[in-house]
C-alpha cells in the first residue's frame, strides 16, 4: 500500500496524472454536448480532474515514457496530448453538426430562414429548425449512452496512442478519418429527406396550380403553406427520425473509435 502511494505521489506519477487530465480536457473542449452548451468552465475542469483521477491508475499499470527534464519536451507532450482528446471529441462533433446542417437544409425549404434563434455556444444566429434536431440528437445522444462513450473511447485510445511522443499513425488513419467525413455529411440529408421530398411535391403541386389559374397569386398561398406542411410532418416524423438517430448514431460513434484503433 505503501508502495503504490509513493508511486501515485512520484514526480512521474504526477506527471501522469496531469497527461491524463490534459487528453481529457481537450475531449471535454471539442466533445458533443460538452461543447454544444454553455457549461462552466469550472465544472468542466473539475469534471476533467475527476476523470483523470479515475482513470490514472489504470493507465499508469501499462505507461512507459521517458520523463521529460526540458520544457520543450513537456510542451509537446502536453501539446500531443490535448490535440488527442480534441480529435477524438472533434469527430464526435461531427455527427451533430451534420444534423445540424440537416436542419438547416430542411429551414431554406420550408421558408423558415429568417426565423432564426442565438446559439448559446457560439453567439451567432442559426435557423430554430436547425437547433430543433440539434436538440432532438442531443436527447437521443444522451439515450443511447453516447456520453459513457465519449470517455471509454478516451480510455481506449491509450492503447493505439499511449501517453509520450514514441508512437507513429497508421497510414490509413487519413483514409479512415476521409471515409467517415464523406459519410457522416451524407447524414445532413438522410435525416430529413421525407420531410424534403414532401415539401418538393408540394411546390410540384404549386407550380401546376400556378398554370391552372394564373391569376391566382401562388406566392402569397405557397409560402405559408410550406411552413404548415413542414411544420406538420416535422411533428408527424419526429419519433422516425429520432429512432433512425438512436440506430445511426452507436454506428457512426463505432467508427471513430475503429479510426483509433
Amino acid at each position: 500500500m505503501d508502495q503504490d502511494l509513493a508511486n501515485i505521489f512520484s514526480i512521474k506519477g504526477i506527471l501522469i496524472y496531469l497527461l491524463v487530465m490534459t487528453r481529457v480536457s481537450g475531449l471535454l473542449v471539442t466533445a458533443p454536448l460538452f461543447s454544444t452548451y454553455p457549461i462552466p468552465v469550472t465544472v468542466k475542469a473539475g469534471l476533467a480532474a475527476f476523470c483523470a483521477f479515475v482513470m490514472f491508475p489504470i493507465i499508469a499499470q501499462n505507461v512507459t515514457f521517458a520523463i521529460p527534464h526540458d520544457l520543450i519536451t513537456m510542451t509537446l507532450y502536453i501539446a500531443k496530448e490535448f490535440l488527442v482528446g480534441v480529435l477524438i471529441g472533434f469527430c464526435a462533433g461531427l455527427i451533430f453538426v451534420a444534423i445540424q446542417v440537416g436542419g438547416q437544409m430542411l429551414s431554406m425549404q420550408m421558408g423558415l430562414t429568417m426565423a432564426q434563434s442565438i446559439d448559446p455556444v457560439t453567439h451567432q444566429n442559426v435557423p430554430i429548425v436547425g437547433q430543433f434536431y440539434l436538440y432532438t440528437a442531443s436527447l437521443v445522444f444522451l439515450f443511447v449512452n453516447g456520453h459513457l462513450w465519449l470517455f471509454s473511447s478516451l480510455n481506449d485510445s491509450y492503447n493505439f496512442i499511449p501517453i509520450g511522443i514514441d508512437f507513429s499513425f497508421a497510414g490509413q488513419i487519413m483514409d479512415k478519418v476521409l471515409m467517415y467525413i464523406s459519410y457522416i455529411f451524407s447524414l445532413s440529408f438522410r435525416i430529413v429527406v421525407p420531410i424534403f421530398g414532401l415539401l418538393f411535391i408540394s411546390d410540384i403541386s404549386m407550380a401546376f396550380m400556378a398554370k391552372l389559374m394564373p391569376k391566382m397569386n401562388i406566392f402569397m398561398v405557397g409560402i405559408p403553406l410550406k411552413i404548415y406542411v413542414g411544420l406538420l410532418f416535422m411533428s408527424l416524423f419526429i419519433l422516425a427520425t429520432a429512432d433512425y438517430l438512436a440506430r445511426i448514431i452507436p454506428e457512426l460513434l463505432q467508427q471513430v473509435t475503429a479510426i483509433f484503433i
